[in-house]
């Protein structure tokens, strides 16, 4: 049987297993967001990760070694210092050389960069609202978890010994 995702995708027939259609569905979906995302951050000058940097430095509330901040990103980047290069360029964060060892650098926001968070968090979270309004509040704390569930067994174990 073809369902939504097959006619939507113009697939003439149906997808070999439920898990095939399950991965082409999530990373359909993703593409989607993606790329609404994408066109947002645009409208200010960003990338998703270079956002993603701002959001981790004004979470943690103080500089963080490069190689934190890339160990926290959403999206894997090949290279954290070309990140972090065209932020600061921007004047949105600042790098600061470690006194104890000259080859970690540490990273903080900027009041610039703060100001650009603060003018981007509404249409950010209209956003994703926008996003999940086909799902109910519950749907989506459902869906958190089923996520959960799929990632956990390609992450390292968490030092508590289990997924949380």
């Amino acid at each position: 049987m073809v369902g939504k995702l097959e006619y939507e995708l113009k697939k003439k027939q149906a997808f070999d297993s439920v898990q095939q259609s399950a991965v082409v569905g999530l990373l359909r979906t993703n593409d989607l967001f993606q790329y609404r995302f994408g066109h947002l951050f645009r409208e200010y000058g960003l990338t998703q990760p270079q956002y993603n940097v701002l959001r981790i430095l004004r979470g943690e509330g103080k500089a963080l070694p490069c190689l934190e901040i890339a160990d926290r990103l959403i999206t894997m980047v090949p290279a954290i210092t070309g990140l972090i290069d065209k932020l600061e360029k921007r004047l949105l964060v600042a790098r600061e050389r470690c006194t104890k060892d000259r080859r970690i650098w540490y990273v903080s926001l900027t009041d610039e960069g703060r100001k650009l968070l603060q003018e981007m968090d509404g249409p950010v979270m209209e956003l994703h609202q926008s996003l999940c309004r086909g799902l109910s509040g519950e749907e989506c704390q459902q869906l958190v978890e089923l996520m959960e569930k799929a990632r956990a067994p390609h992450l390292p174990a968490s030092p508590k010994g289990g997924a949380d």
